[in-house]
């Protein structure tokens, strides 16, 4: 097993326990202890101080282990949705619009809920006819980062 595949696992486990209630609960009654204390240590510099090093040691630390369990969550539902889009009678030029900027994606959201208050498909088919020059005048600009299925295949 790869240094990698060992942190992907770590990060899903801290990801899972840190979003528990009882993980919440802990780090509260952290937090009272601390505050119970500070009259026993005069509210001292030092007393201040382990609560400003401990949070932003464990905040620096989750940053991290968060975001790669996040990152990898948000792949596994984007393959998810581009497999219905291949298996379904959408719109197969959708797949990929993740890899688009945000303006882009702003635009695109706003021709897409335009279609949806009742134009009509021909009003959909030329959004996807946008998004679909959109992608591939990205394409051409840049390197896709991942992989991107195939917008070739056939809808059933």
């Amino acid at each position: 097993m790869t240094l990698r595949h060992v942190f992907a696992r770590f990060a899903t486990k801290v990801s899972e326990w840190a979003g528990k209630p009882v993980t919440f609960i802990l780090a509260l009654i952290a937090v009272i202890i601390w505050a119970a204390l500070g009259p026993l240590f005069d509210y001292s510099e030092t007393w201040q101080l382990v609560i400003n090093t401990g949070t932003t040691i464990v905040t620096f630390l989750m940053v991290f282990v968060l975001q790669n369990a996040q990152t990898r969550d948000t792949r596994a539902i984007q393959a998810k949705l581009n497999e219905i889009i291949l298996t379904s009678h959408a719109e197969n030029r959708f797949i990929g619009i993740e890899n688009l900027d945000e303006e882009d994606l702003k635009h695109l959201d706003r021709l897409v809920a335009k279609a949806a208050e009742g134009r009509g498909r021909t009003e959909a088919c030329e959004v996807a006819d946008l998004q679909a020059d959109i992608s591939i005048a990205k394409s051409e600009t840049k390197k896709r980062k991942t992989p991107v299925a195939s917008t070739s295949r056939k809808r059933k």
